[in-house]
Parts: structure tokens; C-alpha cells; sequence
């Protein structure tokens, strides 16, 4: 077994079983809908949330995770003697990956080490599942740290939502541009860059958005994915997801492909309604 402990927040969303199968220790963030706090994954589930997205006007809000809470998960594994390597989701978009530094620069004992993944959700898990493979195969710490560095800056992160209410009610566009945009069935399409949401694309309806995100994806690695590490992910909108893959499977040789639910951590602020993927070199 490695000494290493691989350790994240729950803004990159990592499938339940992957989690399982690389001894991943996730930390959670907090979610507060109505006054009232749930511990992201704990409390309540991705079903029970995109549920309560859809029946709610106001936008829940997420909080990061606490400096004590990073605390206490590193001293736990600093105290087995496991060397830790935190791998947090973007510092742009949330204090989250402040509050873990912090921790760790109060911690005497013991090796910590943090990355900034500069990214969120599948993209944010991508970075994540790479270390912990790697870690897996008996790479180290400074070995593992270098190829997270081309992997930041190579990764595809794009997403689209099913309307553009949750981006307007979290103030991303104006109520005009959203009333329009929905009027005109318009799905834009948006990238992470440098850590921070930007616009890529948009297309009018579903079959179109699919199309231009396959496009998008092909102009970046090309049509054969078989050696890359592909992730998609969505929120209650599961037709949604096997139309993208169908289309993957037809435009590309496909390889290693993950499927995940995405968490509340993003949903929040797209809606359930969301599809996304993220592609890179392993």
C-alpha cells in the first residue's frame, strides 16, 4: 500500500465507487437551502437535491469547507504517518483550497502537501483520479505533483445547462439575456479557464449543443481518444448523458470512459439540469 493519502473536497465530483477503490478521503462542503445547513453528500443526497432545486425558487448556497475541518482530517493521517497530498477545487471559485493551506501551515508534524487543481466538478475529479492511480502504481509525491501540472494545463472542462435561470438567478447573466436565451432555446456552452467559468460556445436546443461540444472536443485531442481519460457527468438528466456518449461513441475511438452524477456543489449553480465533460491525457 502507498503512504500516501490522497485527499479532496466534494467540488470534484469522483463516482461512490472510484472514491472506494483508491482510498480517496473526500471533505465535504456545506450546502444551505432555506436557512438550513447540509453537509454535502452526508445530509442529503444528489437525488433528494436535484429534487429540491426543481421544486425551489431561491438558489441554495454552498459554503466552503472550514479550516477546522481540514484540520482535523490531515492531523488524523499526518498522525499514522501517511504522507498527504490535498487536491482542491479551483481557489477562484471557491475558499476552500484557502482554508486547507491554512490548515496545513499550522500542522508541525507530519508532510502535507496541497495542489490547486484550478478546476471543479469532473474536471476537478479528473486531476484527482489521475493522482490517485498513479499513487497506486508506487509513483511519489514530487513524481505524481508534475504530472498534475501538465494535466492542469491540458484538460478539456466543458458544460452546458438545460436553461439559463440557475446562471441568472446566481447573477452569471442578466434576466434579459436568460429570458431571451430561453425564448430562443439557446444552451450555452462553458469552459473553465484559469480556473474561472468562461463562455466557449452556445447552440440552439440539445442535438445542436451535443454536436458543438463533440466539435469543441475534437478540435482540442483529436478524433482518437482511446490512450485519454474521458468523464462525463450530469444531474438529474440522465437521457441527456447517454445522448452525449452516443454521440462520443460515434464521432471518436473512445476509450476509458467515466460516468458520474454531479454533485450539489455544482448543481447549485447550474441547475440539475446540467451535462458536462472533461477529457485529457491520463
Amino acid at each position: 500500500m502507498s503512504n500516501i493519502k490522497i485527499i479532496c473536497d466534494s467540488l470534484a465530483d469522483i463516482p461512490t465507487e472510484l472514491v472506494q477503490k483508491y482510498d480517496i478521503e473526500v471533505v465535504p462542503l456545506s450546502i444551505i437551502f432555506d436557512d438550513k445547513e447540509y453537509i454535502d453528500g452526508v445530509d442529503i443526497t444528489k437525488v433528494e437535491f436535484y429534487k429540491m432545486l426543481r421544486e425551489n425558487d431561491k438558489l441554495p448556497k454552498t459554503s466552503q469547507v472550514t479550516y477546522v475541518a481540514f484540520k482535523n482530517v490531515f492531523e488524523k493521517y499526518t498522525s499514522q504517518n501517511r504522507e498527504i497530498l490535498y487536491i482542491g477545487g479551483s481557489s477562484k471559485a471557491s475558499g476552500t483550497y484557502q482554508s486547507a493551506v491554512m490548515a496545513k501551515n499550522d500542522i508541525k508534524q507530519g508532510t502535507i502537501n496541497t495542489f490547486d487543481s484550478l478546476s471543479l466538478s469532473i474536471g476537478s475529479g479528473y486531476i484527482v483520479l489521475a493522482a490517485a492511480r498513479l499513487s497506486k502504481e508506487g509513483k511519489n509525491v514530487e513524481e505524481i505533483l508534475n504530472h498534475l501540472e501538465r494535466l492542469r494545463n491540458n484538460i478539456s472542462l466543458l458544460f452546458t445547462v438545460e436553461t439559463l435561470e440557475y446562471l441568472q438567478k446566481g447573477g452569471r447573466i442578466s434576466l434579459a439575456k436568460a429570458t431571451i436565451g430561453n425564448m430562443l432555446n439557446i444552451k450555452p456552452i462553458l469552459c473553465l479557464e484559469d480556473g474561472s467559468i468562461k463562455p466557449a460556445s452556445q447552440a440552439r436546443g440539445k442535438k445542436q449543443v451535443i454536436s458543438k461540444i463533440t466539435e469543441l472536443i475534437k478540435e482540442q485531442h483529436g478524433q482518437d481518444l482511446s490512450k485519454k481519460q474521458v468523464i462525463i457527468g450530469c444531474g438529474d438528466n440522465d437521457i441527456d448523458l447517454e445522448a452525449l456518449k452516443k454521440k462520443l461513441n460515434e464521432e471518436f475511438n473512445l476509450g476509458d470512459c467515466v460516468e458520474v452524477n454531479l454533485g450539489s456543489c455544482i448543481t447549485a449553480h447550474t441547475g440539475p439540469g446540467v451535462l458536462g465533460i472533461a477529457c485529457c491525457d491520463k
